[in-house]
């Protein structure tokens, strides 16, 4: 049998973030996701973050190393690692913003369902345990094939900056019509 090379570059800087550190949650200046919630909406570093859209309590966007395409991260804009350490306030806002997203990926997307969940704790998969977010996986029937399930490889056919434009116009639209309804 012959043997392929799936090449995925970008993936580099991440594991060695976290062989680096693997017990040591990030410091707030180090957190992509604290970064990403100071970043200015709409402006061309949120653009480069992925960052879709922010609310007063957290920042939706799309995840830079994705399960498949259009996953997206729903975080709050402080650097905390369990729901607990979040104000009732601050949790509904990232409910929101998780429901938000699904309507986003609904739209723009269609996909058949979609998982949502939270890793807490290194242990339980999260690559950022010091800061909480939520993860928005589209998906399709049928969509777990040979490469995830023999390869371990997760085969990505969009651009993140393409994701990030067409997901930017979708969002403009559904944000449009809900105040419209109001």
């Amino acid at each position: 049998m012959d043997t392929a090379n799936l090449w995925a570059p970008w993936r580099m800087s991440y594991i060695r973030q976290l062989a680096a550190s693997p017990d040591k949650p990030p410091t707030d200046p180090g957190c992509f996701l604290c970064r990403a919630g100071e970043t200015e909406p709409h402006s061309p570093a949120a653009r480069e973050q992925f960052i879709l859209h922010h609310t007063e309590h957290g920042v939706l966007m799309l995840n830079r190393y994705p399960y498949t395409n259009g996953h997206l991260l729903v975080a709050p804009l402080v650097h905390a690692g369990e729901l607990s350490d979040l104000s009732p306030a601050i949790r509904g806002d990232l409910m929101e913003l998780t429901e938000l997203g699904s309507r986003l990926l609904q739209a723009a997307i269609h996909p058949q369902g979609i998982n949502i969940g939270i890793n807490m704790g290194r242990c339980a998969g999260a690559g950022v345990p010091g800061h909480l977010h939520i993860h928005l996986v589209p998906r399709w029937n049928g969509d777990t094939n040979f490469m995830h399930t023999i390869g371990q490889v997760h085969v990505i056919p969009q651009a993140l900056e393409e994701s990030h434009s067409w997901l930017s116009e979708v969002l403009k639209k559904l944000l449009a019509d809900s105040s419209n309804e109001k």
